[in-house]
């Protein structure tokens, strides 16, 4: 039986592209890049020679408009790593032309702007998806099943965050300009923690959110952050986002959410985490603490449990791999856009109360 191959194409060849995305397709034999587009054509150039000097398959189109792109002869799928705003305009023209879409998260700048998302998902019955590659550590995916066995009961609250001390990415450039990215460390980092960890809850409807935002490090030239290598800077160039982001989300079933994000803070170090609590068990993790259960066994006693998960195909490539079979191979989809559209809800509600002072019932 012959091999289905996937034909691709990628908008937007900065950063999270060459150091994320293409590396997965690269990997894989069920998916050919046949087109790069990037309005710097140097980059889409030079990410095109890179695949075809890694994979030896032929050199990729290259575009400078996502317009030509997108009306590429035999392309059926594009996948979209631009700056957030770009997102869902780039989405819905590729849904509205009958191709499969992967867009790197955020989903959207806007609540607007999701929907549009999403309504173009369900008329043109292609496979969206973005990027929640967070699911698909190989402790998630552990703690997941965890969870579904029943094994920690009714999860009733959670905390998760991801606090930098000095990381701001391409000051001054699209990161660091509303218009263009939606919002600072909240849009750019809560949105992998918030939906890791709403995703172990089991996707419960959020129905109010409180929040708060500072913005207090604009100036700073001090980094101690690799993931501050991301966009491009821009000497004198716009700051008017958040640095610090913190809120609180209840849901329609009763269970709560405290999130903290922050680009510049002075915390000790970046930290990374989540923390569950259910009625059976609890679980916590941060990317400087392995995963571990708190539960009691059947002696009476307090027990901690040290779960060590490994295997299978994680974060990025892990996500992009099970767009490709749910494309391919009927998969069923792991995120749906209804997820997104939450997603972005919970963002917008954020930041509106932060600027009106009181909780935003969604």
């Amino acid at each position: 039986m012959e091999q289905k191959i996937l034909k691709l194409g990628i908008v937007g060849a900065g950063g999270i592209c060459n150091g994320c995305h293409l590396p997965a397709y690269c990997k894989m034999k069920d998916v050919d890049v046949i087109a790069v587009c990037d309005i710097k054509i140097e980059r889409a150039i030079a990410l095109a020679k890179k695949y075809a000097e890694k994979t030896g398959k032929p050199e990729p189109a290259v575009f400078e408009n996502y317009m030509d792109l997108i009306n590429m002869p035999g392309i059926e799928a594009v996948d979209i790593c631009t700056p957030n705003y770009l997102h869902s305009i780039i989405a819905v023209e590729a849904l509205n032309h009958g191709l499969h879409t992967f867009c790197e998260k955020p989903d959207a700048v806007s609540v607007v702007e999701a929907e549009k998302m999403k309504a173009a998902a369900e008329k043109s019955g292609k496979t969206l998806m973005v990027m929640r590659n967070n699911r698909y550590m190989a402790l998630s995916r552990y703690l997941k099943k965890y969870i579904a066995d029943g094994k920690m009961g009714d999860i009733y609250t959670a905390r998760c965050g991801w606090q930098r001390r000095r990381g701001i990415p391409g000051m001054g450039g699209w990161f660091t300009t509303k218009a263009q990215s939606g919002g600072g460390p909240l849009i750019d980092l809560g949105v992998h923690m918030i939906d890791l960890t709403i995703w172990l809850m089991g996707n419960p409807k959020p129905v109010a959110v409180t929040g708060c935002t500072y913005s207090m490090f604009g100036k700073t030239q001090i980094s101690d952050s690799e993931h501050s290598a991301f966009g491009d800077k821009k000497e004198n160039g716009t700051f008017d986002v958040e640095d610090l982001a913190m809120a609180f989300i209840r849901f329609e079933n009763g269970a709560t959410l405290q999130v903290e994000c922050s680009w510049a803070s002075n915390i000790e170090k970046e930290n990374r985490f989540f923390e569950l609590r259910g009625t059976k068990a609890g679980a916590s993790w941060s990317n400087h603490k392995p995963l571990r259960l708190y539960t009691e066994d059947e002696y009476g006693t307090l027990v901690n449990i040290d779960p060590m998960p490994r295997g299978g195909k994680q974060n990025h490539e892990g996500n992009l791999v099970h767009f490709v079979d749910v494309v391919l191979g009927g998969a069923e989809p792991m995120f749906v856009p209804e997820q997104g559209l939450n997603m972005v809800k919970i963002l917008e509600a954020i930041y509106k109360s932060a600027e009106c002072g009181h909780e935003i019932l969604l």
